[in-house]
């Protein structure tokens, strides 16, 4: 048995197979490239190391994308086989292959309580504190990531191997809360002890945002840039942040040059990408900017994944874009799809059934009900999907949208006030209440 730098008992002799996977743990901390590279190494080293196969399950799970269920389960599969053969592996593998197996079969919420339980005696070990604050963020449950990471505060330590990465969880959790003074100072810190720490200076990010302070926002990413920049994917996220940012100081210019370069600059089709490229997209024409081609480089990954709904949150971003060009017959693929979801038993089937369907329906612009208490529900139930409360903002403004275009000014202040509880007043909600005048007699008017 090892026991690798963050903590985590693996059941292996390999030297090699030990310090490739903490390459590949550091690498997932940091959001950096050569995560996979090293996770690979260290397979190839020890192909039967119980630890090793865990994350390559959880890190196929996390992509959320129908064809990658497969690779995890393998990946599940091997790991049982594995623990067997080395006789029974170790207490950790075995935590984790059990979060995994849950995990695999839908149940993100119980793995990641399994992963908190498990190891409640170190819950600094970092790799199960890691996967379980994914797990949290991918459904939401912002409560769970503060009751983790609270609990982890009860035995930090600075010279953790870990600690920026650590602290860089929990103000993200506290920002989450509305707690941004705390986040700020927990991300701050975390950034300072561990620079490469992607989530602590996107944590921090998130404050700015969110309370409106575009200026400080900017300059933060800005002076941060160096070790962001080097991240994977989370990159483009990172410079998501960024454009949000300019388009409420009103540069759109920048905005667009930002999109181009940084945030859609090669076309993937990873869930997150995508997400980043289409809530842009659709902020920028509510705000009257004329995006030009932009949407047609997603067309044909949104028509491909219009009836993947493996995530919820990743299904509603394809449904925006399938909306936004018009393709009617994709968008009731996905809705029949969603439809389909939502008779099954996992987690995400009774997220499509609480909130996917009826806001699925509320963005293709079905009326429904004329009162607003199908919008108020909406709204309350928003953080099923998952993300972050920037991320979901997308969808607060288009059931405040679907109020104005309804003529139901009340329901479109419930909303606005709701979200004037998370997130400084901005241009965009400003937009989008101008795009429908209001009547006295309820009517409205689309500019």
């Amino acid at each position: 048995m090892r026991i690798d730098q963050f903590g985590l008992a693996l059941s292996t002799e390999s030297d090699v197979a030990v310090r490739s996977f903490e390459s590949a743990v550091y690498g997932v901390a940091a959001h950096q490239p050569h995560a996979g590279k090293a996770l690979g190494e260290s397979l190839s080293a020890d192909p039967d190391c119980p630890g090793v196969l865990v994350l390559k399950g959880f890190a196929n799970l996390v992509l959320a994308r129908e064809e990658l269920l497969p690779t995890a389960a393998g990946a599940l599969g091997s790991a049982k086989r594995a623990v067997a053969m080395r006789g029974g592996g170790t207490r950790d593998e075995r935590v984790m292959i059990e979060a995994l197996d849950q995990a695999v079969g839908g149940a993100f919420e119980t793995a990641a309580d399994t992963l908190d339980v498990g190891f409640h005696d170190r819950p600094t070990t970092f790799l199960p504190f890691k996967i379980s604050h994914s797990l949290r963020f991918m459904i939401g449950d912002a409560t769970g990531m503060m009751k983790a990471s609270r609990r982890m505060l009860e035995t930090w330590t600075a010279d953790d191997p870990a600690a920026g990465f650590l602290l860089g969880c929990h103000a993200f959790a506290l920002e989450e809360h509305g707690m941004y003074e705390e986040a700020e100072s927990t991300g701050r810190k975390a950034v300072a002890i561990q620079p490469e720490d992607a989530w602590g200076h996107h944590a921090v990010g998130h404050v700015f945002e969110m309370r409106g302070d575009t200026a400080a926002g900017i300059d933060w990413l800005e002076r941060g840039r160096s070790d962001w920049s080097r991240c994977n994917n989370f990159s483009f996220h990172m410079s998501w942040h960024l454009a949000l940012l300019h388009l409420e100081r009103g540069d759109h210019e920048t905005v667009l040059a930002v999109y181009d370069r940084e945030v859609r600059p090669v076309q993937t089709d990873d869930f997150r990408d995508v997400a980043n490229a289409v809530s842009l997209l659709w902020r920028l024409e509510r705000s009257g900017v004329d995006v030009g081609d932009r949407w047609d480089d997603l067309t044909e990954v949104v028509r491909r994944r219009r009836t993947d709904t493996t995530l919820v949150f990743a299904t509603l971003h394809t449904l925006l874009a399938l909306v936004a060009i018009g393709d009617e017959k994709g968008a009731a693929d996905l809705l029949a799809a969603l439809e389909a979801k939502s008779l099954g038993t996992c987690d995400q089937s009774r997220v499509a059934a609480e909130i996917g369907l009826p806001l699925a329906r509320v963005v293709m612009g079905s009326r429904g009900r004329r009162d607003g208490s199908t919008l108020d529900r909406l709204l309350r139930d928003i953080p099923k999907i998952g993300g972050s409360n920037a991320q979901r903002d997308v969808f607060v403004l288009a059931l405040a949208e679907a109020a104005g275009s309804r003529g139901d000014d009340v329901a479109f202040s419930r909303i606005r006030g709701a979200r004037l509880r998370l997130k400084a007043e901005d241009r965009l909600i400003e937009a989008v209440e101008h795009h429908h005048t209001i009547m006295p007699d309820g009517q409205s008017i689309s500019h």
